[in-house]
Parts: C-alpha cells; sequence; structure tokens
C-alpha cells in the first residue's frame, strides 16, 4: 500500500485530538482515543455503527494489519509519522495506530433476559482497574457497568487500554448519584450485594436471582457507608486455605472477577 492512497493527517487534526488526552476536551466532543492495534480492531469490531469512528491514524508500515477495516472506513483514514504518532499517544513509545471513537452513553437495559447482572463502581480511582472491570464485566456476561461520581472516568486513555477495546461490548454509564441510582434499580427489583472485607461468604448467598448489582469500591476504603447501608447484602471473598494473613485485601478488579465467577453461574 502507498502513502498517496490516503491523505496525511494535518496539523488542525493533529491538535484537536490530542487534548482527547484531558477529561475536559472527552466531554466537550463526546469523543475518546483508543490507542494500539489490539484496543482499535476490538473497537472496530463492537462499533455500533460506522459514526461511532471520527478517525483513523495509522503509521504507514500499520496499514496492512489493518487491511480489511482500513478498506471499510477508507475515508477516515490518516496516515501518521513518529511525531505525530506521539503527540496523539498517551504511552511512551507510540505504536502508530490511533482510532477516535464516539462515547457510547447507555443506561441498564431493563429488559425480559432471564439473568441480568450489573457492577457498579465506587469511587474506583485508578483508570487501569477500570478498564481491566469493564472487560472482566463484559466477559462474564454482565449487561451494564454503572460508574458513580468519583469514579475516574471509563474513557481515560489508560482505563481505555486497560479495557483492551471492550468499551462497545457492554452498556455503561455514570450516575452522578450512585446511591440513588441502585436505589431505583431495587425499585425496579434488582438485589444489590456490596463487596466488603467483612462481608458474608458468597457461595453462602443465593446467587440465582435473576437481577443483581455487584458494587465494588475504593481500592484504599471500600465501599462508602452510605452505599454500603443500602446494599441487600455484603459479600467478601474467603481467604484460600494456607492463605497469607499479612496480605490485608485483593486488587478491586481482581476481587471484582473473583466475584463476577461466581455470580453469573
Amino acid at each position: 500500500m502507498t502513502e498517496g492512497r490516503y491523505p496525511r493527517a494535518t496539523k488542525k487534526e493533529i491538535r484537536r485530538y490530542a487534548r482527547l488526552q484531558m477529561k475536559k476536551y472527552r466531554d466537550e466532543e463526546g469523543l475518546f482515543l483508543g490507542e494500539g492495534l489490539r484496543t482499535v480492531l476490538e473497537l472496530l469490531s463492537h462499533l455500533p455503527d460506522e459514526r461511532f469512528l471520527d478517525a483513523l491514524f495509522v503509521a504507514e508500515d500499520q496499514l496492512k494489519n489493518l487491511s480489511l477495516h482500513e478498506t471499510m472506513y477508507r475515508e477516515k483514514v490518516r496516515l501518521i509519522g513518529p511525531s505525530e504518532g506521539d503527540r496523539l499517544s498517551g504511552t511512551v513509545t507510540a505504536q502508530g495506530v490511533i482510532g477516535i471513537f464516539r462515547q457510547n452513553e447507555r443506561t441498564v437495559p431493563i429488559s425480559d433476559a432471564k439473568k441480568v447482572l450489573v457492577v457498579a463502581l465506587d469511587n474506583v480511582q485508578d483508570p487501569g482497574n477500570v478498564g481491566t472491570i469493564i472487560r472482566t464485566s463484559a466477559w462474564f456476561g454482565a449487561s451494564s457497568v454503572v460508574c458513580g461520581s468519583g469514579t475516574v472516568d471509563r474513557y481515560n486513555p489508560k482505563a481505555v487500554r486497560a479495557s483492551a477495546g471492550s468499551l462497545y461490548s457492554l452498556s455503561h454509564y455514570q450516575a452522578d448519584d450512585l446511591c440513588r441510582e441502585l436505589v431505583s434499580l431495587q425499585e425496579n427489583g434488582f438485589t444489590v450485594y456490596s463487596s466488603s472485607l467483612r462481608g458474608r461468604d458468597l457461595k453462602t448467598c443465593d446467587t440465582s436471582l435473576e437481577k443483581t448489582v455487584l458494587v465494588i469500591g475504593n481500592e484504599a476504603n471500600g465501599v462508602s457507608r452510605e452505599i454500603a447501608s443500602i446494599a441487600d447484602c455484603q459479600v467478601s471473598i474467603p481467604r484460600g486455605t494456607g492463605g497469607n494473613n499479612s496480605v490485608e485485601s485483593l486488587n478491586a478488579a481482581v476481587s471484582a472477577g473473583i466475584l463476577l465467577a461466581s455470580l453469573s453461574l
């Protein structure tokens, strides 16, 4: 493939989209940036429709890895060099494939499905944890992820990388008042499980319920008292036989994965 097939990115385009590293501009534009071949390919594979791709910046030596998609979206492809990739990239070394995508705000689908599982994030601060939890939630068939106002932006570039492109694989949205949102879900028949170091072993709870919410809390402080107080049940992960008592707790994303595995069975 030759460079002449596609236009080079303009300075104006690079300047505009590089600002998406900052939440303020992501919110203003309703866009987010996905970087890396794996992340971009997965996002492209799950696009709700072609309008959700705004632009596709590709180093010429990466075109062969996007052969199908660059043909489908040829009018949105722009060629970039190393310096332009560095400006767009949030990583130390640009990977030569950067997609600009539209945000997709969707609330919990109250459907006729036999089992609906929702994950709620209460003040989860690490973007790597948020992205990993979103991907793990999609893997275990969760219907939606709802993020409280204190939770880091799920369109943060680090969260997008950690989600490995799964942002279009399930519904996710922000709730300014997470406690109120959970109460609303309870009124619609959902049972709210709150993760807690002092909770019950999830194996002793009824995990066959049709509508369930799992709340994952802050990395250092766990679920807030307000939300814990309205939960139907507080649940924990028992320490393994011979487990080391010097380990105080599990990583938030690891905890979410273990609990989701139990709830999704």
